[in-house]
């Protein structure tokens, strides 16, 4: 099997020969290539070779590509900082009355050149690797987290509280927005698509509020994805104990979890029909670990799914730049060489 086989073998329930490995490691694959953040985000060539490189490098079987959480936010008009070597990050209120939701109508995110940059990254990944290794195209933020970012993290927590008719009518609009970046996602050849929506994760609201207020929103990206043929997986950072329940009701194809929430709950929930991305954590173990520690964690993974096919290794959010080559080396190796796996 070649590294897109066995990622859609795990997607699908199947075992494949070995247990395979994505990263979510823009960051390193930048570092590492000698590039600067600033050259990656604006030079679709350069991003596909930091992660042909990295890729290459160290046997992976599929490629996350990202490049900040700002994207979408940017293509509508929101103020964005680019810094030269950090992800770009919004940094200004962009809505600063939900009445004026009104007048972003119409909206074609198309031909921004953030989004025509992701685009052509992803199609020259696709272009080089073929059917060889599993491309996701990471479609930025979910509705919840978008409208976070239009209105400002406080902003929008009250008015969740004080105004529900019109959040609905801005998660509406967030919606069209992500809809859209999904479809162009496609169209380039990605084989999986993905959102973040992290701000609505228990650290920031209820699980009632994430039924109300993001459930049915995150749900219309599964269903665009699968009316476009493709696989779709949701990334919510911090501890989801509290919503997995609610995420399973979405019929999303693989979720991406990161380390605070116990992989024995995930398992619980999501071992019959969903795939797990992750969960090693990226910092305090990957960046910042070493080998033995890599290894301990990953083996703490390798032994809840020992016997189920619906896992691909790796980190549940990105990977700091300055991850040493050792740990993920070791990764990988733990995934291939997964002595709980031979034996099943």
């Amino acid at each position: 099997m070649n590294g897109y086989e066995r990622i859609k073998s795990a997607l699908s329930g199947v075992m494949p020969d070995r247990r395979p490995v994505m990263l979510h490691n823009f960051m390193p694959a930048i570092r590492e290539a000698g590039y600067t953040m600033k050259e990656y985000r604006t030079d679709p060539g350069i991003a596909a070779e930091c992660h042909i490189r990295y890729a290459e490098k160290y046997d992976l079987d599929g490629v996350l590509f990202d490049v900040d959480t700002a994207i979408e936010a940017s293509a509508i008009g929101v103020p964005v900082d680019y810094p030269d070597d950090e992800p770009a990050r919004t940094h200004e209120i962009f809505l600063h009355s939900l009445d004026e939701v009104d007048r972003l109508a119409g909206i074609d995110i198309s031909q921004h050149p953030r989004i025509q940059h992701s685009l052509e990254a992803v199609r020259l990944l696709k272009k080089h690797f073929g059917n060889e290794l599993f491309i996701r195209g990471n479609c930025d933020q979910a509705p919840f987290s978008l409208a976070c970012s239009m209105r400002g993290p406080e902003n929008f927590m009250v008015d969740l509280l004080t105004d529900e008719e019109n959040v609905m009518r801005l998660l509406e609009y967030a919606t069209g927005i992500c809809r859209q970046f999904i479809r162009l996602m496609a169209g380039v050849g990605a084989d999986m698509l993905s959102n973040g929506d992290s701000p609505a994760g228990p650290s920031m609201i209820s699980p009632d509020m994430y039924e109300k207020f993001a459930f049915s929103f995150e749900k219309e990206l599964v269903e665009e994805a699968h009316r476009c043929g493709l696989p779709y997986l949701l990334h919510i950072c911090g501890d989801t104990r509290l919503i997995l329940p609610q995420m399973d009701r979405l019929d999303a194809d693989a979720v991406e979890l990161d380390y605070k929430t116990p992989v024995e709950s995930i398992y619980e929930v999501f071992a019959g029909r969903t795939a797990l991305f992750g969960t090693v954590d990226p910092s305090g173990v990957i960046a910042l670990g070493t080998p033995e520690t890599v290894r301990e964690e990953c083996l703490k993974i390798l032994e809840t799914y020992r016997c189920n096919p619906r896992l691909v290794l790796g980190a549940g959010c990105a990977i700091p730049p300055m991850a040493p080559e050792e740990n993920i080396r070791e990764l990988v190796r733990c995934a291939h060489s997964d002595i709980i796996y031979q034996r099943t």
